[in-house]
Order: structure tokens, then sequence, then C-alpha cells
């Protein structure tokens, strides 16, 4: 769609395909895009790459990126069970990444919770208005907040 497909080498894209590690979500954008899609592709992997952690490391933080609440990508989340238990990697370990990144989701409740109970405070407070027969302006005209 945007670059000739035939004319372009997407060495990343293929490794990621022959490695298993390719999302098949990812093929019509490659198809309409190769060149932005390999230059991504290759961008995500550099750090990895560039090994500055040991693999064990990057499997486990692969784990949690691919657990987390905002992203939730199973496939990635098995691979990278399946890569980290080859290379050592313990069950426990692997269960305490997990267990670290689910408070993550707790994040929902630290907003939410405070919203909650400023909404209820104030349905509560509008609802002893109205049984009241009180309005919210504080006056019996029903339509003095209208």
């Amino acid at each position: 769609m945007f670059s000739s497909p035939e004319s372009l080498s997407t060495p990343t894209v293929d490794h990621m395909r022959a490695s298993g590690s390719w999302n098949p979500l990812w093929d019509q954008l490659c198809e309409w895009d190769p060149e932005w899609t390999e230059r991504f592709m290759a961008m995500n992997a550099t750090p990895i790459r560039r090994e500055i952690f040991p693999p064990q490391f990057v499997e486990l933080l692969s784990i949690a990126i691919d657990a987390a609440c905002t992203h939730m990508y199973s496939p990635g989340v098995r691979r990278h069970i399946r890569a980290a238990l080859e290379l050592g990697v313990t069950p426990k370990e692997i269960v305490t990444v997990l267990e670290m990144v689910s408070v993550l989701g707790i994040h929902a409740c630290n907003m939410g919770i405070p919203v909650l109970a400023e909404e209820l405070e104030e349905f509560t407070r509008r609802s002893q208005n109205r049984s009241g027969g009180m309005t919210e302006s504080g006056s019996g005209d029903a339509t003095a907040g209208a």
C-alpha cells in the first residue's frame, strides 16, 4: 500500500516469523507498510540485541510486559514463560514477576474508589435534599435549580 513489498528487505520481521515471535495480527500492517513495520520491529529488538541484561532477566521483563493489564498478550506470556523455563528461571521467580505486575491493576481502585466516595457523598446529599423537599439550591422551589 505504502511501499513496494517486493523490493524491501525485512530481516527483523523475517526472523520474528521464523522464531515464532511474530503476531499474526501484524500481517496486514506489514503488508501495507513493510518498511515502517520492519523499522518498528528492529527498534523494539534493539535493547535485547545489545545484550545489556542477561537473557533470563529479558524473559522475566517480557513476561511482565505481556502480562500487564495494559497489554495482556497471552501468546507472548506463554512464549516468554517457555523461554524463561528453558533458560533455568524458576517457577517461583516467574510467579513473583506475575504477582509484581498484577499491582498495575490496583490503580483502577486507587483512582476509582476516591471518585466513588466523592460521587456517593454527592448522591447522598442530593437524595437527602430531594426527600426533604429541598432542591440542590437549598430552596423549596423545584424549578430553582433548573
